[in-house]
């Protein structure tokens, strides 16, 4: 070990802020979690100028980098950019060709250009149309972990993860995902460690698995 301390970077799922992180609790004695807020692209940016901005909020040097969701996606392109020691995705993809086919029918109709994207700024009204106990508990969880509600930012995180051309998987990527992942299923996830019964939304839910194992897969051959 180089540090005392292992130093990990956690990048939260699209629009998410770093509260979906406020139930992970690793031992203070060996690690030290910083939080990556998002920050507002730029018109037309491309992933890479994005990351590299992004990456400049980082202090430390060669951390372990930790994604969820889109986080997962960023924190692998920011792994170009930048020394890291290790990159964790959780809830996510390593190349496109992990995508469910909606995404693919997306990427190749630009149906994802027709979005409301809009409605998020007021998840509050939205939840009053909102039929089931379900939609109305997830519309509940989105307006509460939804921090970034800007259409501009929504729109560019939506195209850039459904246009993400990585085809080719970083064998050294580490992958945590739930079988019951209703965003980016289990049938289209290879090589990856399976968290039974873990959702989209695992990190939040499925916290004591997380606080139990991410030492271990933090620390292994570390």
């Amino acid at each position: 070990m180089i540090w005392k301390k292992f130093r990990f970077i956690s990048c939260p799922v699209l629009a998410a802020s770093t509260s979906i992180f406020e139930r992970i609790d690793l031992p203070k004695d060996q690690f030290e979690m910083y939080l990556l807020e998002w920050i507002i692209p730029h018109p037309k940016e491309s992933i890479k100028e994005y990351v590299t901005r992004l990456s400049k909020n980082i202090e430390h040097e060669n951390p372990v980098l930790i994604g969820v969701s889109f986080g997962g996606v960023i924190v692998q392109e920011m792994a170009k950019v930048i020394s890291v020691q290790k990159t964790i995705i959780i809830s996510s993809v390593k190349s496109n060709k992990e995508f469910p086919r909606r995404l693919k029918i997306a990427k190749t109709t630009k149906v994802y250009k027709l979005l409301p994207t809009g409605l998020v700024q007021n998840v509050e009204a939205l939840s009053k149309f909102a039929y089931g106990d379900t939609v109305k508990q997830r519309l509940k969880l989105y307006d509460r972990y939804l921090c970034v509600r800007d259409k501009c930012y929504l729109d560019w995180a939506i195209e850039t993860i459904i246009l993400w051309d990585r085809t080719e998987v970083d064998s050294t990527v580490i992958h945590i995902h739930g079988d019951a992942d209703d965003v980016f299923p289990i049938k289209y996830i290879q090589d990856c460690t399976v968290v039974k019964g873990g959702t989209h939304i695992m990190i939040l839910n499925k916290f004591k698995w997380f606080n139990e194992n991410l030492p271990k897969i933090i620390l292994n051959n570390s």
